[in-house]
């Protein structure tokens, strides 16, 4: 019998939902997502709806929620909630606005970014025990921090009690040096928990938090070619003879094309622009295109265009072509049975870029298990089956943090 509900905003593929949908006591009541890829690209054209659909058994609302009202949304959830309150609800807009990867977000105030305030008014209208929200770093200390602290404060108003903090969400288990923002605010009639008090000093084994530990036991694949077991374990294939001999000449574990500066075909496998910043002496983070992934370290942050080899460091660490969707999406979290849907493959691969990690969303439904019940869960029940994350790879610390953790 599912126990509490749950509503997700920007649901995009499920990653804040399917750690709510496979805890079993949460039912999803509804999710919105416009499925805008770009902001040139029309609604619809992300496809994420459906791989929602074919993972929470739902199919979410395409809607503008920068135009929808409180009351739009309440309607849009009464079939499900009838006449229930609504527990839990997640509120990730999108980050593209905030996030560091884009020079302009250092000057220029993107209008996405107005949506993180205007949860306010989703949260006004439904009254929920507990809202969560995930986003980039940016939200709570970039120069448009404003957005949140709008937020913040009328979430206060309301009586809500807030709690915020940016994670490296390696130390939550994640394969993947993936640096965000955690929200968390709780009902004056509740007691706020957190997933840092949740954890309690308690950390993961080292070598659980690699590519290694996470990918190495996938069969082998070649570029283009299809698993005939899971369709996931698909990349792309390799656009030209100069891109093919370009990964070839790549150092296995970790190389990137820095590395073919004295290589026999330098002249022809590095790029003008490659020439041209070798010339200028200002690599910056650069070398990371073209890069193959290191076998003993966290994968880098995989982002929403990850879908190609000049993105960043997604190539696999030994074998010639970029690393397959089965394979991102168990870096990023995702249960090794999750199906992505989509008619192009470069839409699933920002699908998962753009998700909250499953791994993290399960543990933060664990965090509001604990706000709705007062009981606090263990640790190791937290782990989201089919991850990398397994509960002999939790180490206990020896010294725990003090619990209870206030907040305004």
């Amino acid at each position: 019998m599912q126990q509490w509900t749950f509503a997700d905003l920007f649901s995009g593929a499920g990653g804040m939902s399917y750690g709510f949908h496979a805890h079993g006591s949460f039912e999803i009541v509804g999710a919105v997502d416009a499925q805008v890829g770009k902001p040139s690209s029309g609604r619809g054209t992300l496809e994420c709806n459906k791989t929602y659909a074919a993972n929470m058994g739902i199919d979410p609302f395409e809607r503008d929620i920068a135009a929808l009202s409180g009351p739009e949304l309440r309607r849009l959830l009464e079939g499900k909630l009838n006449g229930r309150n609504l527990d839990v609800l997640s509120a990730c807009p999108p980050c593209t606005g905030l996030s560091r990867a884009n020079p302009k977000n250092h000057m220029e105030d993107d209008s996405r970014n107005s949506l993180i305030a205007k949860t306010a008014e989703f949260v006004a209208e439904l009254t929920p025990s507990v809202v969560v929200m995930e986003n980039a770093r940016e939200m709570l200390q970039g120069n448009f921090q404003h957005h949140f602290n709008a937020l913040q404060s009328d979430l206060r108003d309301m009586g809500y009690k807030v709690h915020s903090g940016i994670h490296m969400l390696s130390s939550f288990g994640l394969p993947q040096q993936r640096e965000r923002a955690l929200v968390i605010a709780v009902r004056r009639d509740r007691e706020l928990h957190t997933l840092e008090e949740l954890w309690n000093g308690d950390r993961v084994q080292p070598d659980a938090l690699t590519v290694r530990h996470a990918i190495e036991h996938l069969p082998k694949v070649a570029a283009g070619q299809v698993h005939p077991l899971d369709p996931m374990h698909v990349s792309p294939s390799i656009g030209t003879e100069v891109t093919r001999r370009r990964l070839q000449a790549t150092p296995h574990d970790g190389g990137s094309w820095i590395d073919m500066l004295d290589h026999p075909d330098a002249d022809v496998v590095l790029t003008p622009a490659m020439k041209r910043t070798i010339a200028a002496g200002k690599f910056g983070s650069y070398p990371d295109i073209y890069g193959r992934l290191w076998w003993d370290r966290p994968s880098p942050t995989i982002k929403r265009e990850c879908s190609h080899f000049g993105n960043g460091r997604y190539s696999h660490p030994e074998q010639d072509r970029l690393c397959t969707v089965r394979e991102l999406a168990l870096l990023s979290g995702f249960p090794e049975h999750y199906q992505f849907k989509a008619g192009a493959v470069s839409n699933m691969y920002r699908h998962i870029g753009d998700a909250v990690p499953p791994m993290i969303s399960h543990q933060l439904a664990k965090v509001a298990e604990w706000v709705l019940t007062g009981e606090r869960p263990e640790l190791k029940s937290v782990i989201l089956p089919g991850t990398s994350l397994r509960a002999e790879d939790i180490m206990t610390s020896e010294n725990p943090i003090q619990l209870g953790l206030a907040a305004a």
